[in-house]
């Protein structure tokens, strides 16, 4: 595949179905391209309808993964283990503390699949920003590619014009003499 089938093949990619039955020709596309916003507000996607177990998958893992829970919960298990521990108190865990094993072993089971939902939902975020990303790299890259090539193409026509201008003063010069 040639280089300017490629740059219509990539355009194309950006481009929705009806603006790409109307190419023709390469610099057509280009004109398509620079007047389409390829970007998209990918916060508009987290701002949609959550329902309620997306929202409590939310919650529950921007509270578990902070260090006011962690720091809680860490107080909670050395009150638990050494109201468990004192005898003055009454043993309602002894022990090794089975009941408080049982209890963290529920909140894991509990808790580590809620947060994988949650983390499924930002992954797709994730990748709908990639995709975002990714056409306004390539629309930047072929825009860049095509001015590159203008510009060549004017340094050589100045080239040329410079040529042109020398020769037509050389005649001017030899017609005065």
């Amino acid at each position: 595949m040639d280089k300017k089938n490629r740059k219509i093949d990539l355009i194309e990619k950006l481009l929705k179905k009806s603006e790409i039955e109307v190419i023709e020709n390469e610099e057509q596309a280009l004109h398509i391209l620079l007047d389409k916003t390829v970007s998209e507000n990918t916060s508009q996607a987290s701002h949609e309808k959550l329902s309620f177990g997306q929202k409590v998958s939310d919650k529950v893992a921007s509270v578990a993964g902070s260090w006011a829970f962690i720091i809680t919960f860490i107080l909670i298990l050395t009150a638990w283990i050494v109201v468990n521990s004192v005898a003055l108190l009454g043993h309602v865990d002894p022990y090794p503390y089975i009941l408080l094993n049982l209890i963290l072993s529920c909140i894991a089971a509990l808790q580590a699949p809620i947060i994988m939902m949650s983390q499924n939902r930002q992954d797709a975020k994730d990748r709908i920003r990639s995709e975002n990303d990714y056409k306004v790299n390539l629309k930047a890259e072929i825009i860049l590619e095509d001015l590159h090539k203008k510009i060549d193409t004017m340094l050589l026509n100045q080239v040329e014009i410079k040529k042109q201008l020398a020769k037509l003063q050389k005649k001017e010069n030899l017609s005065e003499k």
